[in-house]
């Protein structure tokens, strides 16, 4: 007799207290393997996709697609004992455990039984829809029982707009997008490869609706993703104004905002700056990528040599590479490096972690943040990825800015800010010549250090940005 067995949203580690469900991976009526991934869901560091600790069929599927789940919610409930859909006499329950062999018991991401991942069938229980939840059903024949063959990589099939049908659309971001402003996929021609709808076709979209609908009645509506208020009377003649638009924060969006304003209430930051000679900084890095020759592996960045200058300065000024635990009053000085760099992404800013950077040269560092950045361009990094960081290097001059005054990245405790590298007049050895200039900033926790230290940490970064070779001295 088949057992059913509600399976709840997991802890995905790292304190995460709730998920957004961006893409199931399963309908009703599937059988599913043990560890088989069964929903794609957004997290406030990652995205990832959620394995089933069960074997069984799918009898029930809770929340929709772009819907938050807290972490203990059910997400889904499996028929387990039986290849044929479930009988109608048993009911879900949180308390039941699985028979030997029906379940893996391991229900975070990247944790399994390895057992073997059976074929997917589809088993439509009579009477039963896809997207209604079901505690049992009476048994029906299976369908053709040959396994179901996979959409291609482009193509999600989802419902929009109460409409069923493929959408040549990759990105989880564009379908939400879409959904936010009841823009129908289906009716836009994707300017991407093979039809791929974008970004970019999606805010067309939006654009034009706004202008057909400018001559309209305002009306109030609420989604769930936002609450536009009516517009105010207007004289015969004029146009509407533009209603506001209210963004939720959550996802990657509510966490930053969420850390920003912790950083900014508990630690007492202040900043220093100078401006540096970068001349011979990117000179000696052009000497080893020349060095390396056309096949002698990957470059080495300006980003990777900043980065092993850091772990440098943090050995002589350990107290910038610490924490303040404010319960028992203390500055616990951390005994390695883990440099955290801001990337910036499609789902917001990150700071992916590099393990252990004291351990490493300026050549293991760059590779590691080439990894790392690919991983967060395409939304694959992991929770535990994203922690951990003990100081964290912000390159902002990618965006075309000299300064800043960066907020500190709680809870460490300093972040080192880095121009744009400019040709700017500069006095050389007594004479006025254009070098290439970039201003760096030290936001540092006032609690761990005074000026002194933060300033002699800063001017030891500098003193190698300007002077490669002082470096030298301390490998």
């Amino acid at each position: 007799m088949a057992q059913v067995l509600e399976f709840k949203l997991p802890d995905l580690g790292e304190g995460l207290t709730e998920a957004e469900i961006v893409r199931w991976l399963v309908e009703v009526g599937d059988v599913v393997a043990i560890d088989q991934p069964v929903v794609e869901v957004e997290t406030a560091k990652a995205m990832v996709e959620v394995p089933c600790p069960y074997g069984g069929v799918v009898t029930a599927r809770f929340g929709e697609e772009g819907s938050e789940l807290p972490v203990g919610a059910p997400l889904l409930t499996v028929a387990v004992g039986a290849t044929e859909a479930p009988s109608a006499s048993p009911e879900p329950s949180a308390d039941e455990e699985p028979s030997a062999g029906s379940g893996s018991g391991n229900v975070l991401v990247g944790y399994g039984t390895g057992a073997p991942v059976a074929r997917r069938r589809r088993i439509r229980p009579a009477g039963v829809g896809a997207a209604a939840p079901v505690a049992a059903a009476a048994p029906a024949a299976a369908v053709d029982p040959a396994p179901v063959r996979p959409a291609p990589v482009a193509v999600a099939v989802g419902e929009v707009n109460g409409r069923q049908g493929p959408v040549a659309v990759v990105s989880p971001l564009v379908r939400r997008l879409a959904r936010q402003h009841e823009i129908d996929l289906r009716q836009l021609t994707g300017s991407g490869p093979d039809g791929l709808i974008l970004r970019a076709d999606v805010d067309s979209a939006i654009r034009r609706a706004g202008e057909a609908g400018s001559a309209t009645e305002p009306e109030a509506r609420t989604t769930a993703e936002s609450v536009v208020a009516a517009a105010p009377t207007v004289h015969a003649g004029t146009a509407a104004p533009a209603a506001a638009e209210r963004i939720p924060l959550r996802g990657v969006r509510g966490a930053v905002a969420d850390k920003l304003s912790r950083s900014r209430s508990e630690i007492p930051d202040a900043t220093c700056w100078v401006d540096a000679d970068a001349t011979e900084l990117m000179a000696a890095r052009a000497a080893m990528n020349a060095a390396s020759g056309p096949s002698g592996g990957p470059k080495v960045s300006v980003l990777a040599l900043l980065a092993r200058i850091c772990t440098a300065a943090l050995a002589r000024y350990p107290e910038l590479n610490s924490t303040v635990d404010t319960a028992a009053r203390e500055i616990v000085r951390l005994p390695g490096v883990h440099l955290g760099f801001a990337a910036q992404t499609e789902r917001g800013l990150v700071v992916p972690v590099v393990r252990d950077a004291h351990t490493r040269n300026a050549e293991s560092i760059g590779a590691e943040i080439a990894r790392l950045t690919e991983l967060a361009r395409t939304g694959k990094l992991s929770p535990a990825q994203l922690t951990g960081g003990t100081f964290t290097l912000n390159n902002y001059g990618v965006f075309g800015v000299d300064g800043s005054t960066p907020i500190i990245n709680h809870p460490e405790a300093a972040m080192l800010g880095v121009g744009r590298i400019m040709p700017k007049p500069w006095v050389h050895n007594g004479e006025l010549a254009v070098r290439q200039v970039v201003q760096l900033s030290l936001t540092f926790d006032h609690r761990v250090c005074d000026g002194g230290t933060a300033g002699g940490f800063l001017r030891y970064v500098a003193d190698c940005v300007e002077q490669p070779a002082v470096l030298l001295r301390t490998l």
